[in-house]
């Protein structure tokens, strides 16, 4: 870390314990960046006491190595709006959320290019008596718009250091570091009544290049940019390219993820004897980490497009741009990217809500989030459309499609009703600060990509990895003994001729479906599943895909192999052979298991369902406790009984089968 020259020495001994800066400043100001330059990658991320709002605190070297605790504070634009952010920015400048003792000094973060906006928030803080030292940010971007930058004049006018820095290139970070120590309580009184129009020269004063440039550029691309039509278009066309991309490159990471735990699995049951202690550590804990993990390569891609978007200045154009659809429904256009990100994973859709302004808005983004179909669904869709339209591929496609929309109508749906009922509140009109254009730091991506990374492994994998664990074990225990046809099926393999190796491993195979059939309904889960039979009879589905309901909690792509091993014995439900058993399969009392009133009923069921126990993690710690994801859980089970209900009596009243 940078360590300032003792050029300018402290006016006061340096305190015993780290010096606490707290770092406050107006949204796209590049207030994190400055943050992420400072304290680099050693920060921690947590959420205030009580809130759901996020502040991270790192470390970094002040004058004579002095070490310094720096807190990243929401951006606000005033520290006296009645919003969640800036009660927080009050809070912690009083000390209240942390420790109870404040901040030793305060950086306010202006943008060098437009500062006249950031001075207001530089009063307000001053006015509270705490000592203040200005980061006059982008110093780069305003040389090069021809914006000259009078620091030493603002520092003699408002009575604090006032230091030109760019978190781009980091110059001025040792100036800075120093300032911290010198910090002083400022005041725009001395620059006398004409105080906003002096500040408004400091930034539009003649200079070589002139501002205009740029201006004129970020104006030109607005008028195409935010235009209704275009626009739109525009926007349609970015964020299908962010979804295509998540969607895309995800794929080979997961896959590999999924390779290296199975093969690791492998690996150790090789060593390990078998038995119980085996199949925990093989099935449950790295099955279980490999269920976390394979969700990573999402969230990585995810954070890295989204903090690359918003340093464009993009992303604030975009949320006004939706500001104007989601406004009826209690949203506002900043829930969209988590909305549209939903469709790859509902994880990363939900870690990305803390970007949405407002609690109640936020919790309202956060519950409808998992309503979006996303990747983990698609194998449910693929087998069941296939069912119903197996020589129509053009109706199967359809109803697939199908499935987005209704489950895009479900999120706006519950997102009406639950800001008008449980969350009730104004919708604050938008009102955001529209950058300028600009190029966006790959190092601030990274570090947001990082950090975000890190977060979702330390609290969220340990919740999933240890409800991974515990499913595996209803699934797995208690262990049956093996059934008299798969030991008739053994004994017979024995006594194949050694000249016909194909035939014996035919039998041992058949053998295998035998004893995991006999397996998953005797476990726990299967028990379970013929417990809650009677509840799931309405539906349309007997034990056998009950089971696969319940066991799909851990994941939804889990129904389809669930469903196979309960049927067919096998969890490879792509291989032809266990996809016609499927398709032909019979209840207990030789029906057809799987009929098209059924079909569609769990297609309307899986659409709707929360069966996903990782996204309940993850909802829990972002929303700020289990009982909004109980919510979830309750609101969105009880919306997908209730439709698949009506699709499987309506369609059997029709005359469907």
């Amino acid at each position: 870390m940078t360590q300032a020259a003792p050029d300018h020495p402290p006016t006061h001994a340096p305190p015993r314990h780290a010096m606490r800066v707290a770092l406050v400043g107006n949204p796209n100001t590049g207030k994190t960046s400055l943050f992420n330059r400072l304290a680099g990658v050693r920060h921690k991320t947590a959420n205030f006491p009580g809130t759901t709002q996020e502040y991270r605190v790192g470390r970094a070297l002040g004058d004579h190595a002095r070490p310094i605790e720096l807190i990243d504070l929401p951006g606000i634009y005033t520290l006296e709006a009645d919003q969640s952010e800036a009660r927080v920015c009050r809070d912690a400048l009083a000390g209240a959320p942390l420790d109870g003792r404040p901040p030793d000094a305060v950086c306010v973060v202006v943008d060098a290019t437009r500062p006249a906006r950031g001075l207001r928030l530089v009063a307000e803080v001053g006015a509270s008596g705490a000592p203040v030292a200005v980061a006059l940010n982008m110093g780069d971007v305003a040389r090069k718009r021809g914006i000259p930058l009078d620091a030493a004049r603002l520092e003699e006018k408002l009575g604090c250091p006032v230091i030109v820095t760019s978190a781009r290139t980091g110059e001025g970070l040792a100036a800075l570091a120093e300032a911290f120590g010198r910090a002083a309580p400022a005041s725009l009184d001395t620059l006398g009544p004409d105080a906003w129009a002096w500040a408004e020269d400091l930034g539009t004063a003649e200079g070589p290049g002139r501002a205009d440039g740029a201006h004129k550029l970020t104006e030109r691309l607005d008028r195409a940019l935010m235009h209704p039509v275009l626009g739109t278009v525009v926007f349609a066309l970015v964020m299908g390219a962010l979804f295509w991309t998540i969607f895309k490159l995800a794929g080979v990471p997961m896959d590999l993820i999924d390779t290296v735990f199975a093969r690791l699995a492998d690996a150790v049951s090789g060593v390990l004897p078998a038995g119980a202690v085996s199949e925990l550590i093989t099935e449950g804990i790295i099955g279980g980490l490999g269920a976390t993990l394979i969700f990573l390569p999402q969230i990585v891609i995810l954070f890295f497009l989204i903090s690359l978007l918003e340093g464009t200045g993009y992303l604030a154009r975009a949320a006004l741009l939706m500001d104007r659809l989601f406004r009826p429904f209690g949203l506002p256009g900043q829930s969209f990217v988590p909305m549209l990100s939903a469709h790859a994973c509902a994880i990363p859709a939900i870690m990305s809500c803390r970007g949405v302004p407002g609690r109640q808005e936020r919790l309202a983004t956060i519950l409808v989030a998992p309503f979006l179909s996303c990747s983990a669904r698609i194998p449910v869709y693929v087998l069941l459309t296939g069912l119903l339209f197996a020589d129509r591929p053009g109706m199967a496609a359809l109803a697939f499609a199908g499935c987005y929309v209704l489950g895009g109508a479900a999120a706006l749906f519950t997102a009406a009703l639950f800001r008008r009922t449980i969350l009730r509140g104004p919708a604050r009109p938008m009102a955001l600060d529209l950058p300028d254009y600009r190029r966006p730091s790959i190092r601030a991506a990274l570090l947001t990509t990082y950090d975000r990374a890190r977060s979702f492994l330390k609290k969220a994998g340990t919740v999933i990895v240890a409800m991974m664990i515990v499913l595996w074990w209803l699934g797995e225990y208690p262990h049956a003994s093996a059934p008299p046809e798969a030991v008739s099926l053994r004994a017979q393999a024995a006594q194949v001729e050694p000249g016909a190796p194909d035939e014996a491993a035919i039998l041992l195979a058949q053998a295998d479906e035998v004893e995991a059939r006999a397996a998953g309904r005797s476990s726990f889960l299967g028990r379970g599943g013929r417990a809650a039979q009677p509840v799931f009879a309405p539906l349309g589905y007997d034990w056998q895909v009950t089971v696969a309901v319940l066991g799909s909690f851990a994941a939804r792509e889990v129904f389809v192999s669930t469903l196979a091993v309960v049927v067919a014995g096998s969890d490879d439900a792509e291989d032809a052979g266990v996809l016609d058993r499927l398709t032909n399969a019979q209840r207990d009392d030789g029906s057809p298991m799987l009929t098209h009133a059924t079909s569609w009923s769990l297609l309307v069921f899986y659409v709707l369902a929360m069966q996903c126990l990782p996204t309940l993690a993850v909802t829990a710690r972002e929303a700020g406790g289990w009982k909004w994801a109980i919510l979830q859980l309750a609101w969105m089970s009880v919306l997908a009984y209730g439709a698949a209900l009506i699709t499987y009596q309506a369609l059997r009243a029709s005359g469907v089968t």
